[in-house]
């Protein structure tokens, strides 16, 4: 099948059991970027408690999920036409694994970092730079990253619109005219487009081939948005299902995290959530759980959500469970590829719940002060490195990076790929060897 083959060749052992979806489950979970997931920061510090997410234990919450989106479409639409295409349990698990491999040290603060240090080298861009890792910098093939199945980065490709199509030109990355002592991005205008990079052109046309011209047009397809950068249209049923459990799992379990760390009161969630946005949901609990939830169930579902730790835990659980029973299958007419023709949903009161949720979390949480403050201060650290190694690459960069720098065609790019592997605490590591007058020593393993 065309969908199962990998970019360069490649045969199992004779004796080994896994079929192509559990090979690439395997090549993920073994991965070195995947175990590095655990030393990046999701929402929260990394420093200030062992107790809440990372983005490793959150991309596996997104596999589980996901694994459970694809469970409740065979349950809930054995008829339908794109049962036959529903995903393998290994495959979606494993393109929910891979979704934030691409991302930097300090979450988007790197990110927008990143993509000013290439403002004129091809920009950066994290879910591009997923694509990047497991089809160029793994090292499961001579030449081909992980090599995995075609199928599952076509699950991976989450926006198949090149950097150089997605981005306004009108936008151009830069610092703040305001401050006259020390530099600052402009954070708006160095934020990315969603994108693939260009320098990974080959490979989504080799992802692609299998498509119609009239499908792959149609696919690539983008809208334009005055004023910002252009939006990418599509998305594969796989990627779908994965955007829906990651939606899920920044909504719910990022929620959770900051109400048992106290970054978040019931008041912000009433004045955020309100209890029309919750209709969907107050109705399952009142129908499933008639005993627990009587008369003022937005009250008492509250009354749990903000209790003790057991009871604010099951009703984490409630949530996650009524949003994936609540997604279903779309039908996007003018594809004939039944991996583009599908795409997964959720139903419009679910959908209005959910997107409170992650409302009230991103102006909550991810844009107060302290979440805000050591963003920018991570920004800043990230641009100091990659400015410092540019300099003197042969001088600062470990042997084995430079050999890659020496004979790579797009050197910035290879810098950039050094700093976006680090996790949160070895960016800050380099950054305090290159910057700190009392730390570092001869003896630091680079």
């Amino acid at each position: 099948m065309v969908w199962n083959e990998r970019f360069e060749n490649w045969k199992p052992q004779v004796d080994d059991a896994r079929d192509g979806p559990a090979t690439d489950y395997s090549r993920v979970i073994h991965s070195a970027s995947f175990r590095r997931l655990q030393g990046k920061t999701q929402i929260l510090n990394l420093g200030d408690s062992d107790f809440y997410r990372t983005r490793l234990t959150h991309s596996l919450e997104v596999a589980q999920i996901a694994g459970g989106v694809a469970r409740h479409f065979e349950k809930a639409f054995p008829g339908h036409e794109a049962f036959p295409h529903i995903p393998d349990l290994s495959m979606i698990q494993a393109i929910g694994m891979t979704h934030d491999l691409g991302h930097p040290p300090f979450g988007h603060g790197g990110e927008v970092a990143l993509n000013y240090c290439l403002r004129d080298d091809g920009g950066f861009e994290g879910n591009g730079q997923t694509l990047r890792i497991l089809s160029r910098l793994e090292k499961f093939s001579k030449d081909a990253g992980a090599n995995l199945m075609r199928r599952t980065l076509l699950g991976v490709l989450k926006y198949p619109v090149p950097f150089s199509l997605a981005r306004n030109p009108d936008i151009k990355p830069g610092l703040r005219a305001g401050p006259q002592t020390i530099r600052i991005i402009d954070r708006e205008a160095s934020k990315p487009p969603k994108c693939y990079l260009d320098c990974e052109q080959p490979v989504v046309d080799w992802i692609l081939k299998p498509l119609s011209d009239a499908d792959r047009t149609a696919f690539t397809s983008f809208d334009e948005v005055e004023g910002k950068h252009r939006k990418p249209l599509h998305k594969s049923f796989d990627c779908s299902i994965m955007d829906i459990a990651d939606d899920i799992g920044f909504g719910v379990h990022d929620l959770e995290d900051s109400v048992a760390i106290g970054l978040l009161t019931r008041a912000d969630f009433e004045a955020n959530v309100p209890e029309a946005a919750c209709a969907g949901f107050l109705a399952r609990l009142a129908d499933k759980y008639p005993e627990e939830f009587t008369n003022d169930v937005y009250g008492q579902f509250l009354d749990r959500l903000f209790g003790d730790g057991g009871t604010r835990k099951r009703t984490i659980g409630r949530m996650v469970a009524y949003l994936i029973n609540s997604c279903l299958i779309e039908t996007r007419e003018p594809f004939t590829e039944p991996l583009i023709r599908f795409r997964a949903g959720i139903a419009p009161e679910a959908s209005t719940f959910l997107e409170a949720l992650k409302k009230l979390v991103r102006k909550v949480v991810i844009f107060s002060p302290g979440v805000q403050h050591l963003e920018f201060k991570g920004q800043g650290m990230v641009v100091a490195v990659f400015e410092a190694l540019s300099s003197e690459p042969d001088a600062f960069l470990p042997k084995s990076t430079f050999k890659e720098y020496e004979s790579a065609r797009e050197k910035p790019r290879v810098i950039c790929d050094y700093i976006a592997g680090m996790t949160d605490a070895y960016l800050l590591k380099t950054y305090e060897r290159l910057f700190s007058p009392r730390m570092g020593s001869v003896f630091d393993r680079l």
